[in-house]
């Protein structure tokens, strides 16, 4: 009988599969980018995941994250564990903790490798603060209207905020899984050979492209 894998350990094969299980991942921030990366990771092969956030569900999420209805009011890390259990058997470390300086360096800490997928410059400001003090991969994803990157710290500037409600802006779930396809490609490239590309993708003509640095 085949494996929940199968399919991926034929396309991938079974080195990179073995990589993946024992890879520690860090999700920074479990919003729209967020949630389904860490979906997509798990479905691929990722077991040793932790994830950090310290907002709940709301209904406007639905559309472009990884929750449902139901999950509507629930804490998001918490949302999120049970759903990948259900998905995948995988028990997440769920921290329902805003990252802040005193705490950084002890819930990032203990990890292969750190995705960056908050929504707001002071939290990806402390990010890379935090893995380059601690020598940590760190990948940053982000999106804005049609475009979405995913770009290592070493080549990595923290970008300005958007005026107005950081929720309140248009985003089409589309461009969210392209964020998604784009980071989650380069991290099972960075986990079979430690290689790290930068990438950007634009909706509007579906294309994806070399960041230029």
């Amino acid at each position: 009988m085949p494996g929940k894998f199968h399919h991926e350990n034929l396309y991938r094969g079974p080195d990179l599969l073995a990589k993946l299980a024992t890879l520690r991942v860090t999700i920074c921030g479990v919003g729209a980018i967020g949630s389904n990366l860490a979906d997509n990771l798990v479905r691929q092969g990722v077991s040793r995941l932790r994830a950090i956030d310290h907002d709940r569900v709301e209904e406007h999420n639905v559309s472009t994250q990884a929750y449902a209805e139901a999950d509507v009011g629930v804490w998001k890390v918490e949302a999120l564990r049970n759903r990948l259990f259900k998905v995948a058997g995988v028990e997440i470390e769920a921290i329902r903790k805003e990252l802040t300086p005193q705490n950084a360096k002890q819930l990032l800490a203990d990890c292969d490798l750190v995705i960056d997928a908050f929504d707001n410059s002071i939290a990806r400001q402390l990010v890379q603060q935090t893995v380059r003090s601690a020598k940590i991969p760190c990948l940053h994803v982000g999106l804005y209207e049609d475009y979405c990157e995913a770009i290592w710290d070493d080549h990595y500037s923290v970008p300005s905020d958007v005026q107005g409600d950081v929720c309140d802006y248009p985003l089409a779930r589309n461009l969210v899984l392209l964020a998604v396809l784009i980071s989650t490609e380069k991290i099972l490239t960075f986990a079979s050979t430690g290689a790290q590309q930068d990438l950007s993708g634009t909706l509007h003509d579906l294309s994806v492209r070399n960041l230029e640095t």
